[in-house]
């Protein structure tokens, strides 16, 4: 059983991180998260039937434990701005003021978006999962997953000004 633990953590730790970090923002969160994740994994793992993938398993384990986290902090998730302050400083600050400009406007058109579409946006660009995946770890089909990730970027790509990740109109 233990070996069968350390392969599980081995071969999933470092998506279950990934997926943590997209949804919390937060890499000491994603960490604390992805620790319990597998540690409430390990002390249920008699009970995964193999209905889906050991990772989609462990993705809902950790989506549950990061609800849990936000009830217990009585918030919402972390805010971009105070994510962005920490970044350094570049070279050039106009270059720099554009750039982080970009990102707030970006992160205030995700907001605007439903919170699946936003989900599934998330886990596709930082988590990097197939459409499968994410269907299976929001109890959904791949196509209800591809079709509500192309809608979101075309819905982004609007209310940024047309251009998804480009320059807005002035």
């Amino acid at each position: 059983m233990a070996h069968r633990g350390e392969d599980l953590y081995e071969q999933h730790a470092r998506q279950v991180f990934r997926y943590l970090f997209s949804i919390t923002g937060e890499q000491d969160t994603a960490e604390e998260l992805t620790q319990e994740t597998f540690y409430q994994a390990l002390k249920n793992l008699d009970a995964f039937r193999g209905d889906s993938t050991p990772q989609v398993w462990l993705c809902a384990i950790a989506k549950r434990l990061w609800y849990k986290e936000l009830e217990r902090r009585k918030r919402t998730a972390p805010l971009e701005e105070e994510r962005l302050s920490t970044l350094a400083a570049s070279d050039d600050p106009v270059e720099e003021t554009e750039r982080r400009e970009d990102r707030m406007a970006l992160y205030r058109a995700m907001q605007r978006l439903d919170g699946d579409t936003r989900e599934v946006i998330h886990l596709r660009l930082a988590g990097d999962f197939s459409f499968r995946e994410i269907g299976d770890i929001l109890g959904k089909s791949e196509v209800w997953a591809r079709v509500r990730f192309y809608r979101g970027k075309e819905e982004l790509a609007k209310l940024m000004g047309g251009g998804y990740g480009g320059k807005r109109s002035q």
